[in-house]
């Protein structure tokens, strides 16, 4: 298979042979995919040996103990005949185990730090059911709870996970790895007067029983499992689509979201229908870590997006993309996670470009390839983290997941794009969509799939791309595409006014939209005066801004400048805000000098609890020096 494998691969690698290849990782999990077999190296399962077709849960919701606890069924068809199930499981109490209905004496692995323990469970060749009744420790680093005063509202407790990338087996003993797909059901109950919302059909108004019944009926990874339990209510946008989010942020949400409808049926339009059913959000409170979640039928978001203008929601054609790439086509291990992200960051901007104009995506193609160049240099260009294809094995699989994969990937699709033809490859994106449907892929795959289907041996064209320097190589290549300048150079033209002298007044800045602001502001000099800082303040109220991109930003440079003015501001936004993105750079400016480095450290401590837990792992690291 494998040899089979590497024969179709070497038409479209061979030209370029002097690139580097990694080295396949060893773990006890394959996925195999037509006829390729991928190596799992964070999920201590044996997936490969026995298959988990179904998952049925009963849980209890516990908002004032802060803790999950219930029965987990497994379906299973152990079809190699083993004499053991392993599961994932990371800081979980088990209560017992059973196995077809009588219970059985089980063993916990040793602890490894990022995958947990492997809880092991003899069985039979014939067993069928597998039962695990536990509750989360804790530590389950997928779970926030918070208390009344860290949500919108500040009325009621809130509870919501983030499973991505292993963090599932935190409050599900499970089979942890993006190349296993199953179907789930569950019973959920939480305290009367609450809504329980789950990655599956959902209720659109409150039980009064507290009890929840959910269900999806096509497979899902783990990492795609997601719950929230709070003071929730539902707004409609259309016959398929809706919003979730507390009472006192329903109205500003369902604003913001208005073209949504028309976002799901741009994208089908694109690349084939939307095969989830509904497609619904949820906003979540201010501690979310990450800007969205692509959680199937329910994207949750960061309340950061809401703008009041309807101006951030690229993140969320973002989201909706995933349905199509990385919920629908997925990527069969961590190692492989461009090919999650890098599609979908092409399928937004072909989304946002159908609905807004092509300047409108050339400034999100320039902002992002902005961002690649800045992670390159943070990584450091020859390090093997800026390949696409990654090598993660003894790593959390969290280190994989940076800019590279995001904006590299999509700049590779890109160049295809320009080589092709966009028909051409529209009509390859649609028929890799739909004969990858509800499956999952390895980067040799998608590969072998490309040549097979698109670049047909073309040896001209496999040297003009030079695929392996994307895939293999470190570093931006040389080919990488750039976005046409047309709004950025007028953008870029005042800015120069500025700093030559021109007072804001000046500036012919009417009408601009959230990137052009980002390119004003981020194409600056490193360290603007006092003064300066102030002139634009004054005429463009930034720290006072509900924009948290252009407010974010806007801190890191008052850090930068000492513009003490704004402090106020950047404390309160720091004490709502836990999404990473604003958070490390805004930190990370703090602790480069002495002086700030305290204050940073004082508002750390102050607001840590406000924060996620991996968004405290993370800042823990940074400013406390933590291991």
């Amino acid at each position: 298979m494998i040899k089979r494998t590497a024969l179709v691969l070497s038409s479209l690698l061979a030209l370029n042979a002097c690139e580097p290849k990694p080295q396949r990782n060893i773990t006890n999990v394959e996925t195999a995919t037509n006829n390729i077999v991928a190596k799992d190296v964070h999920t201590q399962s044996n997936a490969n040996e026995v298959t988990l077709s179904h998952l049925d849960m009963d849980i209890k919701v516990d908002l004032e103990k802060k803790q999950i606890s219930g029965c987990a069924l497994w379906t299973i068809d152990n079809k190699s005949k083993v004499k053991e199930l392993k599961l994932d499981t990371y800081d979980m109490i088990i209560d017992s185990v059973a196995v077809d209905g009588k219970q059985v004496a089980y063993k916990r692995g040793v602890v490894i730090p990022h995958l947990g323990s492997a809880l092991h469970i003899p069985i039979e060749a014939n067993s069928r059911q597998v039962m695990v009744c536990y509750k989360t420790g804790p530590k389950a680093r997928a779970l926030q709870w918070l208390d009344p005063q860290q949500t919108h509202d500040k009325k009621f407790p809130f509870l919501y996970t983030q499973s991505e990338s292993i963090y599932a087996r935190s409050w599900i003993p499970c089979p942890d790895g993006p190349g296993i797909r199953f179907t789930y059901t569950a019973r959920v109950t939480v305290p009367k007067g609450l809504m329980a919302l789950m990655s599956a059909e959902n209720p659109q108004q409150v039980s009064d029983s507290g009890v929840y019944h959910f269900k999806i009926d096509v497979p899902v990874p783990a990492y795609l499992m997601a719950l929230a339990v709070g003071d929730i209510t539902f707004k409609s946008i259309d016959n398929r689509t809706g919003v979730y989010a507390e009472p006192g942020m329903i109205e500003k949400a369902r604003y913001e979201f208005e073209d949504v409808g028309k976002m799901v049926t741009t994208a089908e339009g694109l690349y084939g229908p939307y095969r989830w059913g509904r497609y619904d959000m949820i906003v979540l409170p201010p501690g979310f870590p990450i800007g969205g979640m692509e959680n199937p039928r329910l994207t949750f978001c960061t309340p950061t997006i809401i703008a009041g203008d309807r101006s951030l929601v690229t993140l969320i054609a973002h989201e909706l993309a995933h349905s199509w790439s990385g919920n629908l086509v997925t990527n069969a291990t961590w190692n492989d996670f461009w090919l999650n992200e890098g599609f979908t960051v092409y399928f937004e901007r072909r989304i946002m470009e159908q609905m807004m104009g092509r300047t409108y995506a050339d400034m999100l193609w320039e902002l992002g390839y902005q961002d690649l160049v800045k992670a390159v240099d943070e990584i450091g260009p020859s390090s093997n983290d800026t390949w696409l294809k990654l090598s993660l094995e003894g790593r959390d699989p969290d280190d994989g997941l940076t800019d590279i994969a995001y904006e590299k990937g999509s700049l590779l699709l890109e160049l295809i794009e320009q080589n092709v033809g966009r028909a051409k490859f529209d009509k390859f994106l649609a028929g890799y969509f739909n004969d990858h449907a509800f499956k999952t892929i390895t980067t040799e795959e998608f590969l072998n799939y490309l040549n097979q289907n698109l670049i047909n041996g073309d040896t001209a064209l496999i040297n003009k791309l030079n695929i392996s320097a994307w895939v293999y190589g470190p570093g931006i290549p040389a080919n990488c595409p750039r976005a046409a300048q047309e709004r950025f150079t007028k953008v870029d033209a005042e800015r120069v006014k500025f700093e030559k002298g021109a007072v804001p007044a000046q500036l012919a800045t009417t009408g601009w939209t959230t990137h052009e602001w980002l390119q004003f502001l981020r194409k600056m000099p490193a360290t603007l005066s006092v003064p300066q800082m102030k002139s634009l303040d004054d005429a463009y109220k930034f720290t006072t801004s509900g924009n948290s991109e252009i407010a974010d930003l806007w801190f890191v440079m008052a850090v930068r400048a000492n513009y003490k003015a704004a402090y106020p501001a950047m404390e309160q936004f720091l004490s709502t805000v836990g999404r990473r993105k604003f958070l490390q750079p805004l930190y990370g400016e703090m602790m480069k000098t002495p002086a700030n480095t305290e204050m940073a450290r004082q508002l750390f401590i102050k607001y840590r609890g406000n924060y996620h837990p991996l968004a405290q792992e993370t800042l823990d690291k940074m400013v406390l020096g933590k291991k």
